[in-house]
């Protein structure tokens, strides 16, 4: 059965169509609990500032963000031939690409375990997409797409806002950009159940934490790299190239 722009925001309340803002959140950071202290707790003292318990879980809710919807961005490209769509697919293969090289980059600099696979709620969003097939599946698709990235803001400016760590910092400007992007030609589809993002984002759910958890590496197994196609690398978006590497300065003692 097809769902309409009228009858998509009755289809995506139930069941597994149910998006949060928690689809990005990764609370116990592959295992490790949260200090009683909070999130502002310092973890690490690092040449790019200190970085604590929020910072981390940033990178793993943007690394996260695009174990999901890299493969989603595969799929549309895969199977829709609108214009609107493919350079959705684009948007989304590129941006994320990015993002992931950045997340990778850090993770090494400031020992950072990132997980290679979805939780298993995002495990469900792309399995729920990839069940529909024509404009369905587009429908679906953008309208989950849309919920995920309106959801994410206040974490990035959270984030922006708080740290101290220069790497954690040129992320969340990075990130906050490609959020925007993907907003954008998504928007540009006309495909949006707005009244469904809404909803969903203002009254989300609350889902216990192993559902929106990615599982933890294998011992031993290589960080898994999203790839950005050959032929779109010179994509531009207004995601930059972000640098990722300059050093904290270090406060004069006068």
């Amino acid at each position: 059965m097809r769902i309409s722009r009228s009858t998509a925001g009755t289809a995506f309340v139930g069941g597994a169509m149910i998006l949060t803002l928690t689809a990005l959140a990764y609370p116990s950071m592959l295992g490790v609990e949260n200090a009683a202290s909070g999130q502002d707790r310092i973890i690490a003292n690092t040449q790019y500032g200190p970085l604590t318990e929020a910072d981390r879980d940033f990178v793993v809710k943007v690394r996260a963000a695009g174990l999901w919807e890299q493969p989603l961005g595969q799929m549309i490209m895969e199977r829709s031939k609108s214009p609107a769509m493919i350079e959705v697919a684009e948007h989304l293969l590129v941006g994320h690409g990015r993002l992931d090289a950045g997340c990778r980059k850090i993770s090494t600099d400031l020992g950072i375990t990132l997980p290679n696979e979805p939780s298993p709620q995002q495990q469900n969003f792309v399995a729920t997409a990839e069940g529909s097939s024509g404009k369905e599946f587009e429908s679906t698709a953008v309208t989950l797409m849309r919920i995920a990235h309106g959801g994410i803001f206040p974490t990035i400016a959270k984030i922006r806002a708080t740290t101290r760590n220069s790497m954690v910092r040129e992320l969340a400007d990075t990130t906050n950009d490609t959020v925007l992007d993907h907003i954008s030609v998504l928007e540009k589809t006309g495909l949006i159940n707005h009244e469904q993002v809404s909803f969903q984002i203002t009254s989300p759910p609350k889902l216990p934490q192993e559902q929106t958890t990615p599982p933890p590496p294998q011992q031993g197994a290589p960080v898994r790299v999203l790839e950005i196609p050959e032929n779109l690398k010179d994509l531009q978006t207004v995601a930059p190239n972000p640098s990722y590497g300059a050093p904290q300065p270090t406060p004069s003692a006068g």
